[in-house]
């Protein structure tokens, strides 16, 4: 199994979430991980907003892989959310973001950390695999797509 279907719990899989801007969809992830893993909502968007000011996180081709390292988080953390309709997140092609991977790690976490990046970025950089996402219609459908 992958590091990324590992820390992708089913209901952190978000389909057709109606978000109208970056900080919206940053505000639900908080409720999201405050909900489900007991992370509070309000340290969820202050490190995605803080990681978000160092540069975009928006990667291009309609894809975000937001995340931010969270203070007492012991283990790494993640959600996927796909928007109903997209949202500007200054991404270097200039498009708006529609699939999102949210990562959460541990205040110490370094390799692991990048290790994940590095397959999440991978992943989406298979233009059969985005549009896979794009068209998923359940939370199974989707953690099999990272599994794979």
């Amino acid at each position: 199994m992958s590091q990324i279907t590992q820390l992708l719990a089913p209901k952190n899989i978000v389909l057709d979430l109606d978000a109208s801007s970056k900080k919206r969809v940053f505000e639900h992830v908080g409720l999201l991980f405050e909900n489900n893993q007991g992370i509070a909502s309000s340290a969820v968007f202050d490190s995605l907003f803080s990681r978000e000011k160092l540069g975009s996180t928006g990667l291009g081709q309609g894809i975000a892989i937001p995340h931010g390292r969270i203070k007492g988080l012991k283990e790494a953390s993640g959600a996927f959310l796909r928007l109903a309709a997209p949202v500007p997140f200054d991404s270097p092609d200039g498009k708006p973001v529609s699939l999102l991977f949210i990562l959460l790690v541990p205040e110490q976490a370094t390799e692991q950390h990048l290790q994940i990046l590095s397959e999440l970025a991978e992943k989406f950089s298979n233009p059969t695999c985005r549009e896979a996402l794009s068209k998923a219609e359940s939370t199974d459908e989707i953690r099999l797509l990272f599994a794979n």
